[in-house]
Formats: C-alpha cells, sequence, structure tokens
C-alpha cells in the first residue's frame, strides 16, 4: 500500500516551489478551492519529520480506521493489523491495556476534535499520545474531513507529526521497566522536535519510493486487487496515481470477485445493463447501500389456485414457486414460473412431470445453476423428509426423487440453504406432535448416492421452527430469530447464531442474546423477536432482515442490517425510500442478479396476493 516519502535529505525550497504543480497531481481530494487553497494538508506531506498518516471511515460508526502508514506503525508501535476497525482515540490511553484516556490528555483539546466531527470542519492541534509500550509522545494533529460528490464526509485523514514528551511517567503496570526504556529509546532516534531522522527511517523512505517503481500492472493485480472495495475507494483518495488506477473496471472486477466470491460476481454479470452501471459503482452502491429503494412490481398472469406457505427462490433472473397450502388446508404441488427478463414479466403455469406430493411449510433451492432441489413440509399423509430435484432449463422439466441414506426426521417450517452450489443444509423445524427440533444436517448433491450427514456439534441452539439460514463468507451460516424453546413456553427469538463449516470441527456461536455460550450483545438497535421472516446474504456477507410475525407494536416493515464478519457485530436500521410491502407477514422471498430482493405473497387479511410483488433494489435501476 502506498506510503508518503518522508526523506529528510529532500529539498524544501524546491517543493515550495513545486507545491502547486504536486497539488494538482494529487488527485480530486486536492483540488483548489475558490480562495487558491487546497483543502488538503500538503505543506504537513512535504516536511522532511516523520508523518503519520491515518485514514478512516466516516460512513461508519466511530469512524474506525482504514489505513496507516508504516511510520505511524513504527512510531507508535501498533501494528497495522492492531489499529484497522478502531477509533483512534486508544492513543489517547496508556498501553494497548488501559480502558480510559490517561488524565494528563488535555479534555479541552479531545472536547474541541469531537466539535471540529460534529461539524465537520477541520482540526488543528496537540495531543499527549502514548505508545504501545506506554511511553508519552506529543502529537501534532491535523484532521482534514474528505467530502464526496454528495457533500457527504466520506474519510477522515490525519496527518501526525510525532515529538517527544518530555514527562517521566515511569513504566505501565505488568511492564519491565527496562524492556520499556529500550523500546522507547529505539523509537527517539527516529523523533525529534526539529525533524532529525535517523538512517533507519531514510531506508523506510526508500523502500517506499521502490513502490512507485512498480508497473502499474504489478500495483493493481498483486496489491489493490487483494483489497476491499471500502479499501479500494480510500486508497483512490490518496493520490492522483491511485485515483487514476483505481478507475480500472478490471481492477474493481477482481476486487468484487475477491472480495465477494467468483459465484456472487458471475450471478452479478448476468444482471442486465450491469455493463453500463459499471463495477466501481456497482462495488459503491452494494456496499454502502445508498441506492437502496422499496418499488412495487404489478404483474401478469397468475397463480391459481389461492395459496399461502409456498416457497419460493430465484434461477438466474426467474423466479420460481411450487406448492403452498390451499384452501381448507389443501396441499399443492404445482410449479409457477416468472421471468423478469420478459418486457411485461408474468406468472406461468409449468407444466413438469412426475410432480412431488402436494405440501406446504417446505423449502426451495437452487444448485447447480438451474436445478432446484425440494426438502419436507406437510402433505396429506403428515410430515415429509422427501428430497426431490428439477432441472428448470431441460427441454421436458421433470421432478426427480432423490434416494438418500440416513435422512433426517420428517419435518416442516423448518430452514434451509445451499452451500458451494451442491450442498443443502437443513436446520431445526416442527416434528411429529409439535416437537421443536435443534438438529442440523448436510446432503451434497454432487455424489451418485447422497447421503444426509448431521453436523456434529458440543452445543446447539434452542430448538425453534420459522428462523432464517442464510449463507455468509462463502462457507459460514448464520441462523436468525424463529419460535424458540425456552423450557416448557416458546418464545419469539431475535438470538444470532452461526457456524464455520470450513473449520474440521464446526459448531455454533452466539453472535447476541444472553445466557448462551460466547454471547455478547451487539451496539445498535437489534429487530424486534419475530418468526416467518425473510433474510437476504449481502454481497460481502452482511445479512438484511425484514418483516415476520412481531410481537407487540413494532413495525414489521423495518429493515436491519447485520454484518456478522465485524469484530463487534452490530444492528443497524436501514431506512430506504418508496413505500414497503404493507402486510409485512406471511411473505417469501428470494434475490434476483444479486441486486434485487423480490418480496412475495403477503396477507391482506383476507387473501394473499401474489400479482403485487414488491423489489428491495440495491443499486441503480439500469434496465
Amino acid at each position: 500500500m502506498m506510503e508518503w516519502d518522508s526523506n529528510s535529505e529532500s529539498d524544501l525550497s524546491a517543493a515550495e516551489e513545486e507545491e502547486e504543480e504536486f497539488g494538482d497531481g494529487l488527485g480530486f481530494m486536492l483540488k483548489k478551492n475558490g480562495e487558491g487553497q487546497l483543502p488538503f494538508p500538503i505543506d504537513k506531506l512535504l516536511q522532511p519529520s516523520p508523518c503519520g498518516f491515518v485514514v478512516t471511515d466516516a460512513l461508519e460508526p466511530d469512524n474506525p480506521i482504514i489505513y496507516v502508514n508504516s511510520v505511524f506503525e513504527m512510531v507508535t508501535g501498533y501494528r497495522a493489523e492492531e489499529v484497522l476497525g478502531h477509533n483512534c482515540r486508544f492513543l489517547q490511553c496508556r498501553g494497548p491495556f488501559a480502558k480510559r484516556r490517561h488524565p494528563l490528555v488535555n479534555p479541552t483539546v479531545v472536547t474541541e476534535i469531537r466539535r471540529c466531527l460534529k461539524e465537520g470542519v477541520e482540526f488543528q492541534g496537540e495531543l499527549l499520545n502514548f505508545r504501545k509500550d506506554g511511553s508519552p509522545l506529543m502529537n501534532r494533529l491535523r484532521m482534514t474531513p474528505i467530502y464526496g460528490d454528495d457533500e457527504t464526509i466520506t474519510h477522515l485523514i490525519g496527518i501526525q507529526v510525532f515529538t517527544e514528551a518530555s514527562l517521566d511517567l515511569g513504566p505501565i503496570p505488568g511492564s519491565s521497566a527496562k524492556e520499556s526504556l529500550r523500546a522507547s529509546e529505539r523509537l527517539r532516534f527516529n523523533i525529534s522536535p526539529i525533524g532529525v531522522v535517523s538512517g533507519e527511517t531514510r531506508n523506510v523512505s526508500r523502500g517506499v519510493c521502490g513502490l512507485m517503481q512498480l508497473s502499474d500492472e504489478v500495483i493493481a493485480l498483486k496489491i489493490l486487487s487483494r483489497l476491499t472495495p471500502r479499501d479500494i475507494a480510500s486508497v483512490g483518495s490518496v493520490c492522483r496515481w491511485f485515483y487514476e488506477l483505481t478507475k480500472n473496471e478490471d481492477l474493481w472486477r477482481m476486487v468484487c470477485q475477491n472480495a465477494w466470491g467468483s459465484e456472487t460476481t458471475r450471478v452479478l454479470e448476468t444482471v442486465p445493463g450491469a455493463k453500463r452501471l459499471g463495477w466501481g459503482r456497482l462495488a459503491r452502491e452494494l456496499t454502502t447501500l445508498e441506492a437502496a429503494a422499496w418499488r412495487k412490481l404489478t404483474v401478469g398472469g397468475a397463480v391459481e389456485p389461492s395459496r399461502c406457505n409456498f416457497s419460493a427462490c430465484a434461477v438466474g433472473n426467474r423466479v420460481v414457486l411450487f406448492g403452498g397450502e390451499g384452501v381448507n388446508m389443501q396441499p399443492m404441488n404445482d410449479t409457477f414460473v416468472l421471468d423478469l427478463n420478459s418486457t411485461n414479466p408474468e406468472w406461468q403455469y409449468v407444466k413438469v412431470s412426475s410432480p412431488p406430493p402436494g405440501r406446504w411449510g417446505h423449502t426451495l433451492s437452487c444448485v447447480n445453476g438451474s436445478n432446484l432441489v425440494l426438502f419436507g413440509g406437510c402433505g396429506t399423509q403428515g410430515l415429509l423428509n422427501d428430497v426431490f430435484l428439477l432441472d428448470l432449463d431441460a427441454k421436458h422439466p421433470t421432478w426427480r426423487e432423490i434416494s438418500s441414506l440416513a435422512p433426517p426426521l420428517p419435518r416442516s417450517w423448518h430452514s434451509s440453504c445451499t452451500l458451494d452450489g451442491t450442498k443443502l443444509i437443513v436446520s431445526g423445524g416442527c416434528a411429529d406432535s409439535g416437537v421443536l427440533l435443534n438438529d442440523t444436517f448436510l446432503l451434497d448433491l454432487s455424489i451418485e448416492k447422497p447421503v444426509w450427514r448431521e453436523i456434529p456439534v458440543a452445543w446447539t441452539p434452542p430448538s425453534r421452527l420459522g428462523h432464517t439460514l442464510t449463507v455468509y463468507g462463502g462457507r459460514k451460516i448464520l441462523m436468525f430469530g424463529g419460535l424458540a424453546k425456552s423450557g416448557p413456553l416458546r418464545f419469539r427469538s431475535s438470538d444470532v447464531f452461526t457456524m464455520d463449516l470450513s473449520e474440521d470441527e464446526p459448531c455454533w456461536r452466539c453472535v447476541t442474546g444472553s445466557g448462551m455460550p460466547g454471547a455478547a450483545n451487539p451496539g445498535g438497535i437489534a429487530p424486534p423477536p419475530r418468526l416467518d421472516h425473510v433474510a437476504v446474504s449481502l454481497p460481502g456477507g452482511r445479512i438484511l432482515v425484514f418483516g415476520g410475525s412481531v410481537a407487540g407494536l413494532h413495525s414489521a416493515s423495518q429493515l436491519y442490517i447485520l454484518d456478522p464478519t465485524e469484530e463487534r457485530p452490530t444492528w443497524r436500521i436501514l431506512n430506504v425510500p418508496g413505500r414497503p410491502p404493507r402486510f409485512a407477514w406471511g411473505h417469501s422471498t428470494c434475490v434476483v442478479g444479486g441486486t434485487r430482493a423480490l418480496i412475495l405473497g403477503g396477507q391482506t387479511g383476507e387473501e394473499w396476493m401474489l400479482s403485487e410483488i414488491h423489489e428491495l433494489s440495491l443499486a441503480s435501476s439500469v434496465f
């Protein structure tokens, strides 16, 4: 990653003469304002004393650090991986284990920083900071907000000129005085009030210059392509060279593929008009959700007879619906398809051979591109545990029953998802006599004779039905909500559990809730407990929750989003324009093309509506 050169042998007078020319080369952030001044502290970058360079993400809560240069690491003793994702205030604490700001840190300066952050203006001042070993140093800080095209602050740039603080505080508790002194002396050679830099720092600077000698292809393919979309956007704000590199569409495609996976990228390529939108803009909109909006689609055709408790999934840009509960609890076994690529989409009945027995409370998932896998549910003869496959693109579509060994108990109102495009995962549900289940099974459909395998775990979440199971991060699954068992009672749940199936011994981990192993209540406002909701997995691993049966006066139409990949997962409310479904219970959902979450069904109190579909569009419309 690029770092600014702080070579003490540079000619300052020449640098001052070339300041305007250099400023023009620093990209869109460094454009002059009306008064002929640069909004970015370029003079700090040109001085010979070592500068710490920090970038934070102003669009995320608490302004987490997304980039630090090697000078920051060298001076403070903190490695980049230790501080990324954290607010810079840890430098006000003496040592990595301190929990509170040191009493010698000037509270007036801290208050002024907060005021500048709130008002979106630049801050300049000096603040007492501490290295990782607890030794003090003064930080002459200049913090500048960076505005996006819509006048929203997207990043904060901090230039830190470190000097020694003439304070003798002694060693921090629990550390060796000799070790602390040795570390302090080692860094003291690199910092002085007059900007004298040691030979070690000059070597660092030469290393930075070596980076600039690499070709654009090497920088893009070997370095930038491995970063996340957010990091690429931040890197593009550093200088004009990187800004030009990060405008390349091929680079953005590689970044998206590395961050979201090959399958998600492939699906996004099928979105009509995706090329016109561009990978860079698509990555930004799917990361920030700035373009997310509700809209209502009115489609032709009809799904008759009327029904509820059906299941639907997406196959490319087609929505497939199977079965459901008709009048007088009649199990249905018909198949309907809605092709969203057509000019006037309409529901069409698909004549298939060997349809499965009618059912409701089942699950329908997509595997291997155009194949549908059906599992379980409740039919005329009671609960089911059979598996059927349908190739939607076959010349004569035919449901084919899969004879599998060691199947799980028959069930309905369970949850399922697919992994790697070949494996079906089933969790929980309701068995005979209303018994709730808490097991998790896996079926590999890529082998000739599939065998059900229960995933052995030392601890399982409470038994439940009506919950959701979603895949994120490639091979991780997330369970949310449902009607969960608690002793002799059953309650709606808002707990979140995750499992990493790439581990040798997978186990359930509790992300939210209390009284569970590894439980921790995240920040933000958690969704009210619910069941029969819908959950959507977004590119990058975030989970979007909507609707369901919610107790009390809470609105089920509110959207909630959670990123389980964060160190401290935080629920966030997502407010988007447009009108969400009026009735937010009894829905089914699927994601089409990776950018459109379709909400089907919903009860009006008198009938179930399928002619009106609500779409949560996650990216700008290019159709």
